[in-house]
């Protein structure tokens, strides 16, 4: 394979070539243009360029930026944890009431397993004294 030297390659980027526009009825040029290799890539690295930077600037500066994932202010982050907070409170609070109504329903329909605290205690008397 044939090594290529920087100014052969330096070379083939500055040569010239003419692109021309022309009526296909007439075969009249309508546009001609004087081209090179680097003039094409310098016109499409621009180009390139300023539709990047006008992508990222319609993101940062419009509300498009709320769309993107993660990216927020920090009110609704708070706002985020506050209310999971008090979901979570809430849940456990259902969840409290659940427990208690099933327990009522277990007492009042008979199946409730009570263990009857048969424990008895020893009450001292009292002296009685007479004075």
């Amino acid at each position: 394979m044939a090594k290529l030297d920087a100014g052969s390659t330096l070379q083939r980027l500055q040569n010239r070539y003419r692109l021309v526009v022309m009526n296909d009825d007439t075969y009249e040029e309508v546009v001609t243009f004087r081209l090179s290799r680097m003039s094409v890539y310098i016109m499409l690295s621009t180009i390139f360029v300023l539709l990047t930077g006008l992508t990222v600037a319609l993101i940062v500066f419009t509300p498009l930026k709320y769309y993107i994932p993660g990216y927020g202010n920090a009110g609704i982050g708070r706002e985020y944890r506050q209310l999971k907070y008090v979901t979570d409170s809430l849940e456990k609070q259902v969840n409290y009431q659940v427990q208690y109504i099933d327990g009522l329903k277990k007492v009042l329909g008979g199946n409730a397993d009570l263990k009857l605290d048969t424990t008895q205690f020893q009450v001292p008397k009292e002296e009685i004294s007479n004075d």
